[in-house]
């Protein structure tokens, strides 16, 4: 879609920035109010970089001299200002551009479970789209499972990632290897069942059919009501055999689901988990030895 497909309305903009910002609390994005607080809501450098962007950037939209923002920054500030699904379309509307595309409106991630991110930023989650794309993963989660948000494009699916790159397979117990495939392919069937011929989830099984004859052969099974089993068994590059405890928060209206993983205490996973917890970042990948793809 191009860049003017509706009009750009600078004051509007700036003015409904304002109004959402102040409205948004300390609280509200894992922040201390501290003494010093004396203005409402959040301050602009706060969102500024729940946005990523610069201070000087974001004041400038709100004031209304600023540039008309790209689709990627606009879906940014809508994340960052914890925008509801309906305030998240106005605001791509005031910046001149259409509703959001699909891949933004699928990365948008709900207030509630930014809410609930917010205060998981010590532990191992991360938010799930509907057809298995990672939205949003902690520090901990990027180290047990690698940087997964990054992926383009069907390879935004883990479903599709796990049927089409070996590597993707790598960080699993060889043991668990087929379920998950089982699972991944009867979890797809559903939504194809549930979204019907031209959804998203009917164009993926119909890429996967035509590039995995293991897909094709769990598809001919037409199971579905399988469910994630709740305890993962894990290989990772450093930490070695981790044996976690996987919980599952859906959020219904938007098809997005919380993974929290978590190990028993006193164990030794509890110790291995705690420490990709301290490590917060995977700077293992490239090491694991040629002809490894991506994670």
């Amino acid at each position: 879609m191009g860049a003017m497909d509706h009009t750009f309305d600078r004051s509007s903009l700036g003015a409904f920035l304002r109004t959402r910002r102040t409205a948004l609390q300390p609280e509200d994005v894992g922040l201390r109010r501290g003494p010093r607080r004396r203005a409402p809501g959040l301050r602009r450098e706060e969102v500024a970089e729940l946005c990523t962007m610069s201070a000087d950037y974001f004041a400038r939209l709100e004031r209304g001299d600023g540039p008309q923002p790209s689709e990627q920054m606009v879906a940014a500030i809508a994340r960052g200002l914890r925008l509801t699904p309906d305030e998240r379309d106005h605001l791509f509307l005031l910046a001149g551009h259409r509703t959001a595309g699909r891949d933004l409106r699928v990365g948008h991630v709900s207030p509630g479970l930014m809410r609930v991110m917010d205060g998981l930023a010590g532990t191992t989650a991360q938010v799930m789209g509907p057809l298995g794309e990672t939205l949003l993963q902690t520090p901990s989660a990027v180290a047990l499972l690698g940087e997964q948000t990054r992926y383009t494009g069907n390879s935004r699916s883990a479903t599709y990632r796990w049927f089409t790159d070996p590597a993707e397979r790598e960080r699993y117990h060889p043991e668990d290897r087929d379920d998950n495939s089982r699972t991944n392919a009867a979890l797809l069937r559903s939504a194809v069942t549930r979204d019907g011929p031209g959804s998203p989830a009917a164009d993926l099984a119909d890429v996967l059919l035509r590039g995995s004859d293991e897909f094709a052969g769990w598809w001919e099974r037409h199971e579905v009501g399988l469910r994630w089993s709740e305890t993962k068994r894990f290989v990772h590059p450093q930490v070695g055999r981790l044996d976690l405890h996987c919980q599952l928060l859906v959020e219904p209206d938007q098809g997005q689901s919380l993974l929290i993983f978590t190990a028993t205490p006193g164990t030794e996973h509890h110790e291995k988990l705690a420490l990709l917890a301290v490590l917060g970042t995977d700077r293992f990948t490239a090491d694991r030895g040629p002809g490894s793809g991506p994670m």
